[in-house]
């Protein structure tokens, strides 16, 4: 086992501060009348994962499938539970952000390589296939902001497919760019993929779930439906958005809790 998510929870906490002020807060403090609420991104999931897997993760906006990848890969620490993981991961979150918008194409670049831990001979050495993998040869003497925002995703994913790692996380990062290049980064996914990596990947794709993954989770508003055969959970899922993606199947709800 490469992986093991143990009845992971996320709790965010929001209250009024930003808009009463530091004197009226602590005043309200004082008398017991500052106000705190709790929000349950994630509710309780739990899964684990083999070398080798490729794990799709479905649901609608608002399920909390963003919020899982952080505590996966380590950038936010669970509320209660516990993540446990062996070897190396490399997470593609949020792909177009962290570049400098003054800097070139070839800058940003090596900006985004130093970000990722590669060394400068490394980037001297990859940087032709980067460009070139990316389409950007034209661009590369550009300010990055002049880049359309599926250019820019295209040369973060281009960047960080370079690294071999035991668990790779994916965020909607299959969806950059053209369909051409589209079917390009899941060439090079599956590359990843069979080189031993065990994958998470989240995608509003049902059909690239279908065709990539060995297993599937389901969550809703931060809690799992269920965890199991691609097939059956993503004949399942379509069948639920288009009944209008408000009732969960009661049959999955059950079979989730009796597993849990």
């Amino acid at each position: 086992m490469i992986l093991n998510v143990k009845d992971v929870s996320i709790r965010y906490i929001t209250g009024d501060f930003k808009d009463i002020g530091i004197k009226e807060y602590v005043m309200r403090k004082l008398k017991r009348q500052y106000r705190v609420n709790e929000f349950w991104a994630v509710d309780g999931v739990s899964f684990c994962l083999e070398r080798g897997d490729m794990l799709g993760i479905i649901g609608t906006n608002g399920a909390g499938k963003s919020t899982l990848l952080k505590a996966v890969s380590g950038i936010m620490v669970p509320t209660k539970g516990v993540v446990e993981r062996e070897g190396t991961i490399a997470a593609l979150l949020e792909l177009a952000s962290g570049f400098d918008g003054d800097l070139t194409v070839k800058e940003n670049a090596y900006l985004r390589g130093a970000m990722l831990g590669y060394t400068r001979r490394f980037m001297d050495e990859t940087y032709d296939e980067i460009i070139e993998f990316s389409e950007l040869k034209e661009f590369e003497d550009r300010p990055f902001k002049q880049l359309s925002s599926g250019m820019k995703s295209r040369l973060a994913f281009s960047i960080a497919s370079l690294v071999n790692p035991d668990i790779l996380i994916l965020d909607e990062v299959l969806s950059v760019g053209d369909g051409a290049f589209r079917k390009k980064s899941e060439a090079k996914m599956k590359e990843i993929i069979e080189g031993g990596a065990t994958t998470i990947l989240v995608s509003h794709s049902i059909e690239q779930v279908r065709k990539m993954c060995n297993k599937v989770l389901w969550l809703h508003k931060g809690k799992q439906v269920a965890f199991g055969e691609p097939e059956l959970l993503c004949d399942a899922y379509e069948t639920f958005l288009e009944n209008g993606g408000k009732k969960v199947p009661e049959k999955l709800e059950y079979r989730n809790k009796e597993k849990q």
